[in-house]
């Protein structure tokens, strides 16, 4: 499961390293308890948007900056998801097993319209 709270303290925790300043720091800068900014940076906590703001206005970025490079690393995660789930995985929701006629036995008249199934390239 993708958490939208460590994407957004991978984020602080990197634009922080950037400027080479300490946790203690931007704590001080942003009004916020050194443990608690530990916290949000490591994806513990849930930052509210007051807190973010504090932090980001604490690192001199705009908080569009950092939500813009949580998007881009919440799409490569969502990418790199999709990418370990087989063809089999993906289809797998949609079908259902379909059970062939005896031989012999009019092929039309044993298929019900329910397993009919369209398939649509993606």
């Amino acid at each position: 499961m993708i958490l939208l709270r460590r994407l957004l303290g991978d984020v602080l925790r990197r634009q922080r390293q950037r400027q080479g300043r300490t946790l203690r720091e931007v704590s001080a800068a942003a009004r916020v308890s050194l443990g608690y900014l530990s916290e949000v940076e490591r994806g513990q906590k849930e930052a509210s948007s007051e807190l973010l703001s504090a932090i980001c206005d604490a690192l001199d970025v705009r908080m569009s900056e950092v939500m813009r490079e949580v998007s881009d690393e919440l799409s490569l995660a969502e990418l790199a998801a999709m990418a370990t789930l087989s063809e089999g995985d993906l289809l797998r929701p949609v079908l259902e097993p379909v059970s062939l006629p005896a031989p012999g036995v009019d092929r039309m008249s044993s298929i019900s319209s329910k397993t009919a199934v369209d398939v649509v390239a993606a």
